[in-house]
């Protein structure tokens, strides 16, 4: 059985190697990872009531983390409501295939449905292939191409 709830204080060693397998993957490891300042933070804004970052974790039977996702709300310029933006999405790889990420994502449209939020949407690498096909199923590619730039 799998269980969707809310991130815990006591998930923070579950939730780093998770956080970090979700950077790796995303090429943010080793030389390239992201500072410890970064995650400590992250990680303390998903657990500070004013804060509009939110996280929840799927948990098997026996109280493993097999999947983060973290999502916030914001105002949008075409809409009255906030818009929930899905931010990270990871499952462990063992996990894949058997509905976990699917599970996350369905979680995230009902705490945005509960939030008066009617648009959920992310953005994801164009290669990644695996998670597409899902996203496919449970959404709507709206075509938009991402671009971004760094200011100093």
């Amino acid at each position: 059985m799998l269980e969707i709830r809310p991130l815990q204080p006591t998930d923070r060693a579950a939730w780093q190697a998770l956080w970090d397998g979700y950077n790796a993957f995303y090429g943010r490891a080793n030389e390239t990872a992201l500072p410890a300042a970064v995650s400590d933070t992250t990680f303390a804004r998903f657990l500070d009531a004013a804060e509009p970052m939110h996280a929840l974790v799927a948990v098997d039977e026996q109280g493993r983390l097999l999947g983060l996702v973290h999502y916030l709300f914001h105002r949008s310029t075409n809409r009255i409501e906030p818009v929930c933006y899905l931010q990270d999405l990871f499952t462990t790889p063992e996990s894949r295939g058997r509905g976990v990420g699917q599970a996350l994502i369905e979680a995230v449209y009902v705490a945005a449905q509960a939030a008066g939020t009617r648009r959920v949407y992310w953005h994801t690498q164009h290669g990644n292939a695996t998670a597409r096909a899902l996203y496919d199923r449970i959404a709507k590619h709206l075509g938009f191409i991402v671009y971004s730039h760094d200011v100093a």
